[in-house]
């Protein structure tokens, strides 16, 4: 026995209508179908699209007063709908809120029908119906949509010789819980190793990029997850792919780094990508060394990286009262005749130049210095995505160059070795967030880089630039 079920709501998880007809597998032997007061707003987009507005449902039973009925028609049949998973979803989260489980076998007539009617450019009910001739009146009604399932469902029953329909409700095929438009072997053929995975619609545009420690476990949990984001986009899902990366850091990081590139529908977090700020460096005509700060992308040399222009200016300014410098020649007061600082006694007076320039340039110097100081060279280690191979995060001076791979028998001579197989990437605040919950924790898998090692080869330079 199968029921067939189409249902209508406000655009979100709250039931406007809804239709069942049961099915014994040769005609229709009984049907229900009523309006349903959603206890919301119906939104007008959705009333222009199924007709259905807040004066139709108003004296319409609400779903609790339903509830009985829709579970005893539905009681041993098989759950069958196009795209199943909304429909069957939504109506379980109805019960969920009424302190009930509602647990049927599933068929999905659009995994169905991709299996018995393959090459269709779209196997939407509309296009379905289109090119198998079968009349749907009142589309995107309840009744209407149903009862042209129910002809489609009759038609995929004649087409398969029952291996088909005995596979999908076999538990361990998992065919009732794969998106609609996603093929089984698809999934199938996913890695179970750590890496970045990605979403698909069917025009291939990447909607959802994520990470994984077993890349197949992780795509499944999103197909079970109930929440409407996650339905919505697993319903839009028709193709995955990944990337093995051998390692968790390297997953997180690249993962990151592909959000930022390619800013995809579902990812939520990480998409913004705010320029980071840098303190550079130099001497002007009268050979004053100056302090001052500018987007990051537009310096050669950034001597250190902050996330955002109050960090920077915070800094500058401990900078200058540590040291004694003079905030105009740091671009911290601008616009002024009289140096602040001076009149307070906090620096000597080098923009009234009551204070020689060697003197002066000395303590900057000593002031950048203990910048680099701190602006550390190291090599994090972690598995390879081979055991021949481990991969390499580069951080030098302070700045998250990128990630790569190297034989584990490769002597490492100088910085050119890693730079040479890098794979560059950009320097950012959930970059740094990343690394600093690695660092608290992995303090073993870290090798310190002397700076006599991260200056090794005249063409560091260059490369290290290109990376920025």
């Amino acid at each position: 026995m199968y029921s067939i079920v189409d249902i209508e709501t406000t655009g979100g998880t709250k039931i406007t209508e809804i239709s069942i007809f049961i099915h014994d597998g040769e005609k229709v032997i009984d049907e229900y179908t009523t309006l349903i007061n959603p206890e919301s707003n119906i939104p007008p987009f959705i009333t222009s699209l199924t007709g259905i507005n807040n004066y139709m449902v108003r004296d319409s039973p609400k779903f609790y007063e339903i509830a009985k009925r829709i579970y005893e028609i539905t009681k041993d049949t098989i759950f069958v709908a196009h795209s199943v998973n909304f429909d069957y979803n939504i109506i379980q989260k109805e019960f969920k809120a009424l302190g009930a489980n509602f647990k049927r076998k599933k068929l999905c007539t659009v995994r169905l029908s991709r299996k018995l009617i393959p090459g269709l450019k779209s196997y939407s009910l509309g296009a379905l119906c289109a090119t198998q001739n079968i009349s749907i009146i009142d589309r995107h009604r309840a009744r209407g949509d149903a009862e042209a399932t129910v002809i489609l469902f009759e038609k995929l029953l004649k087409l398969d010789n029952h291996d088909v329909f005995e596979s999908f409700l076999n538990p361990r095929s998992r065919e009732a819980t794969l998106p609609p438009l996603l093929s089984k072997k698809i999934f199938d053929d996913l890695s179970i190793k750590e890496g970045v995975y990605y979403f698909k619609n069917e025009k291939k545009d990447i909607i959802y990029v994520g990470k994984a420690n077993n890349i197949k476990q992780r795509v499944l949990s999103h197909f079970y997850d109930k929440a409407k984001k996650e339905t919505v986009m697993c319903m839009e899902t028709a193709d995955i792919s990944f990337t093995e990366t051998g390692s968790e850091l390297v997953a997180l990081l690249f993962e990151s780094a592909e959000i930022k590139r390619l800013y995809p529908k579902y990812n939520r977090s990480q998409r913004r990508t705010n320029e980071s700020i840098g303190m550079f460096s130099y001497e002007d005509r009268n050979g004053i060394i100056h302090l001052a700060s500018n987007k990051v992308k537009l310096i050669r040399n950034p001597i250190i990286k902050f996330y955002n222009t109050t960090e920077c200016r915070v800094f500058m300014e401990r900078l200058c009262e540590d040291f004694e410098l003079c905030p105009k020649y740091c671009h911290l007061q601008t616009n002024v005749e009289s140096c602040f600082h001076y009149q307070i006694k906090k620096c000597k007076g080098i923009c009234r130049k009551e204070e020689d320039i060697k003197s002066y340039n000395n303590r900057v110097q000593k002031a950048i210095a203990s910048v680099r100081f701190n602006s550390k060279n190291f090599v994090i280690k972690e598995n390879g995505r081979t055991e021949n191979e481990y991969a390499f995060i580069l951080v030098l001076e302070g700045f998250y160059k990128g990630f790569g791979y190297l034989p584990k028998k490769k002597e490492i001579n100088s910085m050119t070795d890693y730079l040479e197989t890098i794979q560059a990437q950009n320097d950012n605040k959930d970059v740094n967030r990343i690394l600093n919950v690695y660092l608290d924790k992995n303090e073993d898998n870290i090798k310190i880089l002397t700076q006599e090692f991260a200056n090794s080869n005249q063409s560091y330079h260059v490369l290290s630039n290109q990376i920025d």
